[in-house]
């Protein structure tokens, strides 16, 4: 029963903190440390991911469904362009993951490492959303715009960095709305997320399939619904300043629980 609750309760981490701009890697490997958990490893993190993209689907379904119709259609047509792009946008974070797979599972996730990578990139975030003052939208998306973003997502390797902080920073950096950069980002998300879930998938045979990793899925699944239902709200009419100074606290948090 304690791996079932302990399941759930880092499903709920992953959900929240997927979408959120505050690393869901970093709080996965840091919430089993300072509660003495045993970390179960890059493996089970990516199959608690697999809630959250089904999370992303069921509230992205509709513009899934357009930007596959005229993707394929159309897809010289402005219309059909975005499905290409975001494919695009995508290669630079597949590419990463591929050949650093193994820093990923060790180096970067390193206490050192996900304090600094906090700290830095609430920086660039805190930046970037004092700027904003964009009105693009996904329409507006072009080729140098998708590279720009694929490779800021390709970023998110690290623990601390944040694919949504990163991917959401990059696009407010070329002139998107705040929310719209949390759209482009959750969009952007649903391919990385999918073929990341996948690879391990293949890899591990689908044979982790038990009932805590199931309850750890509908955990993330739920929660990562609600995290982005909130976001895409809350981005209409503010800033990004809270997950700014929760980003910041959390590194320094890191620092003294680390040390020495």
């Amino acid at each position: 029963m304690s791996d079932i609750f302990q399941a759930i309760i880092l499903g709920a981490v992953q959900g929240l903190t997927e979408f959120l701009p505050v690393s869901s890697s970093a709080h996965l490997v840091l919430f089993p440390r300072f509660l003495g958990w045993e970390y179960k490893g890059l493996a089970y993190d990516v199959m608690l991911h697999m809630g959250t993209l089904g999370a992303v689907i069921s509230v992205f379904w509709r513009d899934w469904l357009r930007l596959l119709k005229d993707g394929f259609t159309r897809p010289a047509a402005p219309e059909g362009r975005g499905l290409w792009l975001l494919v695009l946008a995508t290669v630079p974070a597949g590419l990463a993951g591929i050949l650093l797979e193994d820093m990923a599972e060790n180096v970067f996730r390193g206490e050192t490492w996900m304090a600094i990578n906090l700290a830095l990139f609430a920086g660039f975030m805190w930046f970037a959303d004092r700027r904003a003052s964009g009105i693009k939208s996904l329409g507006d998306l072009t080729v140098k715009a998708a590279l720009v973003i694929g490779l800021f997502q390709a970023l998110a390797i690290m623990p601390g960095a944040s694919r949504s902080g990163v991917t959401i920073t990059a696009a407010l950096l070329l002139g998107f709305s705040r929310a719209e950069s949390a759209r482009v980002s959750f969009l952007l998300s649903t391919p990385i997320i999918l073929g990341a879930g996948l690879l391990e998938g293949f890899k591990m045979g689908f044979g982790v399939m038990d009932p805590a990793t199931i309850a750890g899925f509908l955990s993330s699944f739920i929660t990562g619904w609600a995290a982005i239902s909130f976001l895409m709200r809350y981005l209409k009419k503010n800033t990004l300043l809270p997950f700014v100074v929760y980003r910041a606290l959390l590194a320094g948090l890191i620092c003294l629980s680390f040390r020495g």
